[in-house]
């Protein structure tokens, strides 16, 4: 049991910005809600000049340093602690705890030949490497980066968990986290070949066929390329020799 003075702050990235104390939505301007997803996507803490020259790049530097000025005063009036901040430098608040640090920290892990990572072949991992991060922010440059990083280390891990389910008999699961790699990006060969492979573990010859054709149509429609010689040498029956 948590005593009243202890708040649980979790601050959420994936899918959208939510800042919650406890289980209660914290209301931010948006100046605020960019300073606060900034600082939980560095790895540590930052000048107020290159925080200020980062989130408003177009600004004059003494405008730049208002903007900043004025994003801190909004997230104080939260009135919880979400930023440290000395006269030099800011970081996110070291209690808070944020969603995409865990998603990275697991992707990781996936990714990680030697790690048994059975305690994180869930639904949960699925579900946080099926979400893109921040996906309705994309006006200013340090996001689209991010965006991207995040986005190319969830498909690695999407397809690494789709093997590892497949190893270990998991297929309905295989085939869910493979699906997940394909909607994300559906003109990606190796996810179209970690679902065929979970289909044909499965031992559903019918379902695996069904995909390389659909990713076979995808190809040819989106970039007039055929299937590489290995995606097509998973379904031999299905050519002529």
């Amino acid at each position: 049991m948590r005593t009243g003075e202890t708040q649980i702050v979790t601050l959420r990235l994936l899918k959208g910005f939510t800042l919650l104390v406890d289980d209660d939505r914290v209301a931010l301007s948006s100046s605020a809600q960019r300073l606060l997803a900034f600082l939980a996507l560095q790895d540590r803490p930052r000048t107020r000049t290159y925080v200020a020259r980062t989130l408003w790049p177009e600004a004059t530097t003494p405008r730049a340093n208002a903007n900043l000025r004025s994003s801190l005063w909004r997230a104080s009036r939260t009135g919880h602690r979400v930023i440290d901040a000395s006269v030099q430098e800011m970081a996110l608040a070291g209690n808070i705890t944020v969603d995409i640090h865990d998603a990275v920290a697991r992707a990781h892990r996936l990714l990680d030949r030697t790690c048994g990572c059975d305690d994180i072949l869930d639904r949960r991992t699925r579900d946080d490497l099926s979400a893109d991060l921040l996906p309705e922010w994309s006006d200013n440059e340090w996001v689209l980066l991010e965006q991207e990083q995040y986005h190319q280390l969830r498909l690695y891990a999407l397809e690494a968990m789709a093997k590892r389910l497949t190893t270990a008999g998991r297929h309905g699961e295989a085939v869910a986290a493979g699906l997940a790699a394909v909607r994300a990006e559906p003109l990606r060969e190796s996810a179209h070949r970690v679902l065929i492979d979970a289909h044909l573990a499965a031992g559903n010859r019918a379902s695996a066929q069904h995909q390389y054709e659909q990713c076979r149509h995808t190809l040819m429609e989106e970039l007039g390329l055929e299937p590489s010689d290995a995606l097509r040498r998973l379904l031999p029956h299905m050519h002529a020799h």
